[in-house]
């Protein structure tokens, strides 16, 4: 049997269930708790994480809540969004790139108090457990890990409000019955699950949406923004600087005015099933739309194709749990490379759920309208040396198909 932990840093938001995991891990473990609740953006008031906590018997010393916000999109979602990130094509990785931070914090802040484990109220089933695990022995090697909906007996609803119940744990009335789905939110979406979207089949309740008005629903005329770029990381808005976490929060208050970003996905999770989701990425959307526009002309297309076909395995690490592996580092390092000249603007245009690009201009662009133009090119380009470029592009194919004819004949 392993060694029970003396001290346990808990992922804690203050809800039910990690407050249920709270008293679980005092009394499974008889351990001192620290608790950490991180502000991401998820949109929700946080200090009444501290009262539940201090209410629940944790020294006001071992209550750590950061806004993270900042280090979330500078350090996490900047760098993801440079490689247009999307798992199995179209999925924005919105939960996926919150869960290193939680653990890299989780991990810091366990050293930091003495604490010899952490802990995470992901279940048994899904991704996240994954991910939280994987990030924290990355970062800690002997850390251990408690992950309580693999070890406890509370294996229903019913069993946990008894739980809840026999530790006066408080209960939100809206708890005693079946939650109609799961909700995680970060500034980058919101994520919803289970319940009333677990047949894939049925159209997801339009009260399932939180940040995007229904596209149908959204104004009638257009809206035209312009986005800013230094080195693939959005700078500014309209002209208009403001640090990463701002830029993402004004282009979801942009994105979800117009009801862009809504996807209804089923996913394979890592764990082996799949599961039906629906996402709200808006400012995310928009983000993916502009950076894809400015990399159109500033980015050599040698360049630019092996990035793209390096993407589904970026996103795949990303999606698996792999932030902390030297394979996901050393593709963020070619990754770099490529944005040493994505700068410049682009200008959108938003319309009841559509994003499109409608202009980009840059300093370092490699477009040059005197070699496209279909008026007189000044001899910019030579037409006559696209013969000889054909004539040696099709030798293979000529001799492919004479050894074809031959063997035939």
């Amino acid at each position: 049997m392993t060694k029970a932990p003396k001290k346990v840093v808990l992922a804690y938001s203050g809800g039910l269930d990690t407050s249920i995991i709270l008293k679980w891990l005092k009394t499974e473990y008889d351990c001192e708790v620290v608790t950490f609740t991180a502000d991401l953006g998820q949109g929700e008031e946080l200090e009444p994480a501290r009262a539940k906590a201090e209410m629940l018997g944790i020294a006001s010393e071992n209550i750590f809540i950061e806004d993270l916000r900042e280090e979330f999109v500078r350090d996490f979602v900047f760098p993801m969004f440079r490689a247009n990130a999307l798992y199995e094509g179209l999925y924005l990785l919105g939960t996926s790139i919150a869960r290193p931070l939680i653990s890299k914090r989780l991990v810091e802040i366990a050293a930091q108090t003495g604490a010899d484990a952490v802990a995470h109220g992901a279940t048994g089933k899904g991704n996240d457990q994954v991910r939280f695990e994987l990030s924290a022995y990355a970062l800690n090697p002997e850390i251990k890990v408690i992950a309580p909906w693999r070890e406890w007996d509370l294996t229903s609803r019913t069993r946990l409000l008894e739980f809840a119940e026999a530790n006066q744990i408080p209960i939100a009335k809206d708890k005693r019955g079946e939650a109609p789905f799961s909700v995680d939110a970060n500034l980058l979406h919101t994520s919803s699950e289970g319940k009333v979207l677990e047949d894939p089949a049925v159209d997801a309740p339009d009260y399932v949406y939180q940040r995007t008005v229904n596209p149908e629903d959204a104004p009638d005329q257009p809206e035209i923004v312009e986005i800013t770029f230094e080195k693939g990381d959005a700078t500014a808005i309209n002209g208009q600087a403001m640090s990463p976490a701002t830029i993402l929060t004004e282009l979801n208050a942009l994105g979800g005015k117009h009801g862009i970003g809504r996807l209804d996905f089923v996913e394979n999770r890592f764990v082996g099933m799949k599961s039906r989701g629906i996402y709200e990425t808006p400012g995310g959307t928009l983000l993916l739309e502009a950076h894809r526009g400015i990399e159109q002309i500033t980015l050599d297309s040698g360049a630019g194709h092996l990035k793209d076909s390096i993407m589904p395995r970026y996103a795949e690490l990303i999606y698996n749990g792999f932030w902390f592996s030297p394979e996901r580092e050393m593709l963020q390092a070619l990754i770099d490379k490529s944005q040493e000249h994505v700068s410049g603007t682009v200008r959108l245009k938003l319309y009841k759920g559509h994003v499109r690009t409608i202009g980009r201009w840059s300093d370092h662009s490699l477009y040059s309208e005197a070699h496209v133009t279909f008026e007189e090119d000044a001899g910019a380009y030579d037409q006559k040396d696209a013969a000889g470029f054909i004539q040696l592009n099709a030798l293979r194919l000529k001799l492919i198909a004479a050894r074809n004819r031959r063997l035939k004949g």
